[in-house]
């Protein structure tokens, strides 16, 4: 008996060492430098995107480093979707779990993931640069790519799954150290998030390994072009999720306490990142509304469980702004709204989270659109579609990235932020141009500018013909692409200024963990998410039953298409 109770016993967990917490900061350092690197050639190139929707043509002038729009735009779309936000969010979902629970995180994993995840963009990146594979971020099939960019992204993904493991074996560690209690929150969150990757991964996963890999290789000679791109889509739906919930660690976990406050319920934020989970997976065929080959029925099925993902947003949206308004009303502010003025809107690494809050109520109204199967029909395929990106992705995981490397830098080096009010004035015109992006994006597309054209290598009589009445849009998209460049490039000065600076004593900031005024103890709500396992397991098989009938009749009936290149 008493073997059985020392075997259930608390086991004490071994605290990192200095030099340790050293190594793991060097490593989440390198990801992000890597990551935002990469963000900075995809930002540059962006600018070109809203040019040539200003009827600007620049390409000609970029020969031969860009020999076409559409070599600018997979670029564009891969650095900035892909690599930045995968090197990013690898090391951030890492590293803070292991700082939060106290534990060494397995490294050689987490240099392995960035070996891997390296080595498949430098040949993703070798397969755009020779502009052999122009077939934009999506790679819908039949455009046929390299096998360096199809075999680079391959890497890429299966890389970005293996952060899962670091802090699953994390969990358990922990967990059997502190046995009965729930994961704390930022572990929580980032497990769940990884969780959602792996399942989410499968699509583009099995479409890269079974179809483009092989037929890029001349292993085999067709592809089934409808296959392919719902493959993706099972992944390029929940992927917008994967990019969003580790900015949410931040607006949820840390935020709060940057902002003077805390955080109003620990069990709301895991019932956002739960329903989350479950409803981002199955929904992918949304993208597909126009496609034929799926039932009217399974797309009226998929419309209805589309919209449940704006429960999760309606949770997050009254927790934070509570949390907010709590910091704020401590902060001194008084009445229905002085809250709001009294935030630290002089910290950067704050006005840039909350900023892009506010960009994030109009990307996830757009998204409401999106999501609507008979007014995604007006809207589908335009230039509305990259506007609403840019409000989302653009702002809650670029912006809100910004704003935390605003602290972490300094965490992670021991220097000082280089220039404070550069970064506010920087986060400031980012906002300032991608809200004028994306309302100007959304205004051209309901009277419908495609996405993804050369529109400004048309003469110019003919661009005009077709979009003259909607260019007062498209200048006012050109320009709010121009206001956000010269936002990144003050970033990128604070940024780079940061990293090469001067060491200082008490430069250091603590990573700003916040505290709850619900906690998680005693809360029967946490306790029914804790078990992810079984969470994962529920939405796998709902994820199932809503594709295996949009995939049977796809497989019993198969498309043999031959590849094409049009560049």
């Amino acid at each position: 008996m008493s073997a059985v109770l020392s075997n259930n016993a608390p086991r004490a967990l071994a605290v990192p060492t200095a030099g340790e917490i050293a190594g793991e900061k060097k490593m989440l350092l390198t990801f992000w430098v890597t990551g935002f690197v990469a963000l900075a050639v995809g930002i540059a190139i962006g600018a070109l995107q809203s040019t040539n929707y200003a009827g600007l043509n620049l390409y000609p002038y970029l020969q031969p480093f860009l020999k076409s729009y559409y070599q600018g735009l997979t670029f564009h779309g891969v650095l900035n979707a892909y690599v930045f936000t995968f090197f990013t969010i690898s090391g951030w979902l890492m590293y803070l779990p292991a700082r939060e629970l106290k534990l060494k995180p397995n490294m050689g994993l987490a240099w392995f993931t960035y070996a891997l995840m390296l080595l498949g963009t430098l040949m993703a990146a070798y397969g755009m640069f020779d502009n052999s594979s122009s077939v934009l971020y999506t790679m819908y099939a039949p455009l046929k790519g390299s096998a360096w960019f199809y075999l680079g992204v391959t890497l890429v993904v299966v890389a970005s799954i293996l952060p899962l493991i670091v802090v699953l074996e994390m969990r358990a560690r922990w967990k059997r150290a502190n046995p009965g209690q729930v994961t704390p929150l930022v572990t929580y969150m980032s497990a769940t998030t990884l969780l959602m990757w792996l399942l989410a991964a499968l699509g583009a996963g099995t479409e890269a390994v079974f179809l483009l890999d092989p037929w890029s290789l001349g292993l085999t000679n067709t592809i089934d072009p409808l296959l392919a791109r719902t493959l993706f889509w099972w992944t390029g739906h929940p992927i917008v999720y994967y990019w969003l919930m580790p900015g949410y660690v931040s607006i949820y976990a840390l935020l709060p306490r940057q902002a003077g406050g805390k955080l109003i319920s620990d069990p709301l934020a895991r019932l956002a990142f739960l329903l989350l989970f479950v409803f981002s997976l199955p929904v992918g065929t949304h993208h597909q509304y126009t496609d034929p080959g799926i039932s009217p029925v399974l797309k009226g099925i998929v419309t209805a469980l589309t919209l449940s993902v704006a429960i999760p947003s309606l949770i997050t949206a009254f927790t934070i702004a509570l949390s907010l308004e709590y910091a704020g009303r401590r902060r001194g502010g008084t009445g229905l709204m002085g809250w709001w003025g009294k935030l630290p809107w002089k910290d950067p690494s704050v006005a840039a989270q909350v900023l892009a809050l506010v960009a994030f109520i109009f990307g996830g109204a757009g998204g409401i659109v999106n999501a609507s199967w008979q007014l995604d029909n007006v809207v589908h395929n335009t230039l509305w579609v990259p506007a609403h990106f840019h409000l989302t992705v653009g702002m809650m995981t670029t912006l809100v990235f910004m704003g935390v490397s605003f602290w972490l830098l300094p965490h992670l080096t021991g220097r000082k932020l280089s220039n404070p009010k550069l970064a506010l004035t920087g986060a400031w015109l980012w906002f300032i141009g991608l809200m004028t992006w994306g309302l100007a994006g959304h205004w051209a597309g309901m009277d419908g500018v495609p996405r993804r054209a050369w529109v400004a290598a048309l003469p110019h009589d003919q661009y005009m013909q077709l979009y003259g009445t909607v260019h007062p849009a498209l200048i006012l998209v050109g320009i709010g692409g121009g206001i956000a460049t010269l936002g990144a490039i003050l970033y990128y000065i604070v940024f780079f200024g940061t990293l090469f600076g001067k060491k200082e004593a008490g430069a250091m900031v603590e990573i700003p963990f916040t505290e709850f005024i619900t906690p998680a103890e005693g809360s029967a709500l946490a306790r029914v998410a804790e078990p992810l396992g079984l969470w994962t397991l529920i939405t796998f098989i709902i994820t199932l039953a809503v594709y295996i009938p949009v995939f049977w009749p796809m497989l019993t009936n198969p498309i043999h298409a031959p590849g094409f290149v049009l560049w």
